[in-house]
């Protein structure tokens, strides 16, 4: 399909810079096939069904972004994809002034070596010393906020809590799986009350989930892959759940896309542990997922596809120029929306 299908005009003032307070006062956005109406995430227990289950995303977001030099040469260094206890892949600034071999120092006495360059550009990095990686980057990293945020404002203190999702448990992903922002013990808790139940998995979400789509047509695009797993458990789990009536709600486009990688062609889930580079797109036959809860997101963007695909395009678009023109605010630390499509056959 042609990338230009995918576009629509968003005013900057409609993307968020701050997440709500608090988080679950955010607004949501109801679309149930193609019917469209301004709810509150609040409502979400009311939306759901006893034995429904919201699948959320535990993956940890670590402070991937690093200033460093190399020489008298100053690069910036964010992290993507881990490759080994102390390598990772990064996409760098100024990266044509680094070559394998070459050294970059980082702040609170934290190096590392260049180790060689891949075919789209990123290189991977390996960290001197004996102290785990985590620890380094907690002296030397800030937290990875999307670009569309970061051109405005720096990180903070407040972005280590704000960018951290309340199940954020497994270490390593850099960007954070930004639907599950908006959940409290509040809202759990009245999920819980309500007969809502909740299961985690891990997808370690990688930077490239912002890299834009610079082909002409889907077809050309080259999907980034990240990690992730789904224990023997949990799938046991999700196949009862859904035998008995249980709609699987995935709580972001990342906990959707892993289980949807998952599942086999009838739509039972396996357990799973791997990369995982699933481009989703218009077509597309949802194999497991029953619905989505996510933030809105870019134009022209592979998660825009994703939920187009969902919902239908032209659904989608209708539900995207409510938002914009009812003041919902956009992106990571945006408001909401829930997207049920027609019950499954």
């Amino acid at each position: 399909m042609r990338v230009d299908l995918f576009d629509f005009d968003l005013p900057t003032d409609r993307i968020a810079l701050r997440p709500a307070s608090p988080r679950d006062s955010a607004r949501l956005l109801l679309v149930e096939g193609s019917d469209i109406s301004d709810r509150s995430v609040l409502d979400l227990p009311d939306l759901l069904r006893r034995g429904d289950v919201l699948l959320f995303n535990d993956t940890k977001v670590i402070p991937a972004q690093l200033e460093g030099r190399r020489g008298e040469a100053r690069v910036g260094v964010t992290l993507h994809k881990r490759e080994g206890p102390r390598s990772w892949w990064a996409f760098v600034r100024n990266a044509k002034r680094v070559r394998p071999g070459d050294r970059i120092d980082f702040e609170g006495d934290v190096s590392a070596s260049a180790v060689e360059r891949a075919d789209d550009g990123s290189i991977l990095v390996e960290f001197h010393g004996d102290e785990p990686v985590e620890l380094l980057l907690e002296r030397a990293g800030r937290m990875p906020l999307p670009p569309y945020i970061a051109s405005k404002r720096p990180a903070d203190e407040a972005d280590r809590d704000d960018y951290q999702t309340i199940f954020a448990r497994e270490e390593g992903a850099v960007a954070a799986p930004t639907a599950a922002l908006h959940f409290t013990k509040r809202l759990l808790d009245a999920l819980d009350a309500r007969g809502v139940v909740r299961e985690t998995l891990t997808l370690h979400v990688g930077a490239g989930t912002f890299l834009p789509v610079k082909a002409d047509d889907t077809s050309s695009h080259v999907m980034h892959s990240e990690w992730g797993r789904i224990d023997a458990a949990t799938a046991d789990r999700l196949n009862c759940a859904r035998a008995a009536g249980g709609r699987l709600i995935a709580v972001g486009t990342t906990s959707l896309r892993l289980v949807e990688s998952a599942a086999d062609e009838d739509g039972t889930i396996q357990p799973f542990e791997g990369d995982t580079a699933i481009f989703i797109t218009p077509g597309y036959r949802f194999k497991a997922v029953d619905g989505l809860m996510t933030n809105f997101h870019l134009p022209r963007s592979t998660l825009f596809m994703l939920v187009s695909a969902l919902m239908r395009l032209d659904v989608i678009k209708a539900a995207y120029a409510h938002a914009i023109a009812q003041g919902y605010r956009f992106y990571s630390y945006g408001d909401s929306s829930l997207l049920l499509p027609k019950r499954r056959a």
